[in-house]
């Protein structure tokens, strides 16, 4: 029998503890021959990441020792940490950002000087005993600089500049015979998902690089995963169709790109990290990909001599960190049931099998939302995109004159999208009779390029209205209570967050986590990869200093009339803390309820498993105050201002 309870009241078995000390992250998968690795990301160890090896034989083996923790800060969000390759680690440590080898059950060995250098993206060029891969340099003051280098691995004084001189590289990748060098590079203002290109080197007897050539990319065309097939033939993907494609590059000259299957999906992502991948070669005309379209990802193979796609079906609907060895395929797997697992697919007999879950947890599926895919009208006659989450727990039934509280997510990025996996932080809202609204708006990846164009010059506005018009649209459907509805968001979420809060008159609460309140100080105050970001999402400061003002919500706090929640890193260097507090002191200073969560050792975005459930149920425990309900847990309180 079914208990009658208000929403937001229900009992949950999905706790903020279950989640923190069940849950793991999982990412950066590798092959060596016949041993898999990944990195695990602990937050129960503070948040270290740590690599993983599986061997055939079903072991599973931790390789990274206290107090290492692998991962880098080039670019600041990292990626492309580790490579291995005949049994021996090359990794990024993050408390020195210097790269160490390790062999099997020995010390981690330093292989780059300690001077103040991060690197990423490492290849090994065997032919030559070396490492080549993306420095970033940190030692002349002022913007660090960005190059590829080649470091010996037997001795580490010697260090090649082999490219430089534009603002970023990537994905420095070689040919199988050793003789090429490709890359990508791109320059400020440009972000990795506006324009980049992609360029080809021959390497010298000395080990140096002879003249590039440029291949393909530019200032309106971004250019992805650059990879050479088995048999030396150059492979990328594009979005010169406006969709991200697989091409490749025929001839000796290397001047003849061809499409290998259009089609209006993206076999790409916008690359805020290293070492994404949605592709690979189980033969040299045989291609495994993803792709996504209209939300959901597929996994396919492609043949690349008669340019023929054929899907695999598989119970997944969101992929990522593909690799490909011979007929076994790997990838990061989820879906709305399904917590994120490292997966290997034997394509000879089509068996799967399950090498690691991000958690062990076994949640019963009568407490799980499905993720409903909607489709909405928004500003100019468009149409945005988003994933709606109904309140869902076995044990409860609502009251029938109630209409449950709403709870919009606003992604980050916001050059990203969100997605359909199981995410236990939203199922500990909709469990307890919270309805749950994530907006893909105007500007996320996975709709093409003009969808993701629509944000242009209009951070602030199109991202703001597809939030506020999505909670209208389930409003009027009588899905939700308009006079309880929430948006919370994180970094360029909490921004879209804050403008909601400032600029609409909608929501009736919300929680910034380490959102931007300035887009002044973001402008001139944060680190190089974003620097110039603002001038495809506001315009070029200070010649459009004045937009600046009028879009950050720090200058008009006069318009915010809602209670607000922030939670805050005090070592982050991407949204400093005074973006917060300066919110806060005049929210304050205006009577409105206001709270202040701020935790000493986070940066940007949170790692330790104690700062995770402080922040999940710090937020709930905030809504039921403002919204008038009693939480079915005894809840930690937080200090709310002004209640």
């Amino acid at each position: 029998m079914k208990e009658i309870a208000p929403y937001g009241s229900w009992k949950s078995p999905i706790t903020a503890d279950l989640i923190v000390a069940g849950t793991i992250g999982l990412s950066s998968l590798a092959i060596d021959g016949e041993d898999v690795y990944w990195i695990e990301g602990r937050p129960s160890e503070g948040g270290r990441n740590v690599i993983v090896c599986h061997t055939p034989d079903g072991q599973t083996t931790d390789i990274t020792p206290p107090p290492f923790n692998v991962r880098t800060r080039v670019h600041e969000y990292g990626g492309g940490a580790f490579l291995v390759t005949d049994g021996r680690i090359y990794f990024s440590n993050f408390a020195d950002q210097r790269l160490y080898c390790q062999t099997p059950d020995a010390t981690p060995q330093p292989l780059t000087p300690e001077v103040n250098c991060r690197y990423a993206d490492a290849v090994m060029d065997k032919q030559r005993d070396r490492l080549i891969c993306i420095q970033e340099d940190h030692t002349q003051g002022g913007e660090p600089i960005n190059r590829i280098v080649s470091i010996n691995i037997k001795n580490k004084a010697d260090i090649q500049i082999l490219v430089e001189g534009n603002d970023f590289y990537a994905s420095p990748r070689l040919s199988p015979d050793g003789k090429r060098l490709c890359w990508i590079s791109w320059n400020h203002p440009n972000m990795p998902w506006d324009g980049t290109e992609l360029w080809v080197a021959k390497i010298n007897a000395n080990g140096l690089l002879g003249e590039a050539q440029l291949v393909a990319g530019g200032k309106q065309e971004s250019i992805f995963q650059p990879e050479w097939s088995p048999e030396g033939i150059l492979y990328f993907v594009s979005d010169r169709s406006k969709w991200w494609n697989i091409y490749r590059v025929s001839g000796t000259e290397m001047v003849n790109v061809e499409p290998l299957y259009p089609l209006n999906a993206e076999f790409g992502m916008p690359q805020w990290v290293f070492g994404m991948s949605t592709y690979g070669f189980t033969a040299a005309n045989k291609i495994i990909c993803t792709f996504t379209q209209n939300g959901t990802w597929h996994l396919a193979t492609l043949n690349a001599t008669k340019k023929h796609l054929q899907q695999i079906e598989i119970p997944y609907t969101s992929m990522g960190s593909l690799k490909v060895k011979g007929e076994r395929v790997y990838f990061l797997g989820s879906s709305p049931t399904k917590p994120t697992e490292i997966v290997n697919i034997n394509l000879s007999t089509g068996a799967i099998n399950i090498l690691k879950r991000s958690t062990d947890l076994e949640i019963n599926s009568g407490y799980l939302s499905i993720p409903q895919s909607i489709e909405f009208p928004t500003e100019n006659g468009n149409t945005a995109y988003g994933l709606f989450y109904p309140p869902t727990n076995q044990d409860y039934t609502e009251i029938t004159s109630e209409k449950p509280p709403l709870l919009v997510k606003s992604h980050g990025g916001p050059t990203a999208a969100t997605s359909s996996s199981l995410s236990l932080k939203i199922q500990y809202w909709t469990s307890r009779g919270f309805a749950l609204l994530d907006v893909n708006y105007g500007g996320s990846t996975g709709y093409g390029r003009e969808y993701q164009q629509r944000l242009k010059d209009n951070w602030g506005i199109v991202d703001v209205d597809d939030c506020v018009n999505g909670a209208q649209y389930l409003a009027k459907r009588g899905l939700v209570d308009s006079n309880r509805m929430a948006i919370s968001g994180g970094s360029a979420g909490g921004y879209t967050t804050l403008c909601a809060l400032t600029f609409k008159d909608v929501f009736k609460a919300g929680a910034s986590y380490y959102g931007v309140s300035n887009l002044e100080a973001l402008a001139t105050d944060t680190h190089k990869f974003e620097s110039r970001y603002l001038d495809g999402l506001i315009g070029p400061y200070p010649e459009k200093k004045d937009l600046y003002k009028q879009r950050s919500p720090i200058n008009f706090t006069e318009l915010l009339s809602c209670p607000v929640i922030f939670f805050q890193g005090l070592e982050d260097k991407i949204v400093p803390p005074n973006q917060a507090e300066i919110m806060l002191e005049a929210l304050k200073q205006k009577g409105l309820p206001v709270a202040y969560v701020a935790f000493p050792e986070e940066q940007h975005g949170f790692r330790r498993s104690e700062n995770i459930k402080r922040a999940l149920d710090g937020e709930f425990y905030f809504y039921s105050r403002v919204f008038g309900f009693t939480p079915a847990d005894n809840l930690e309180e937080v200090e709310i201002i002004n209640l």
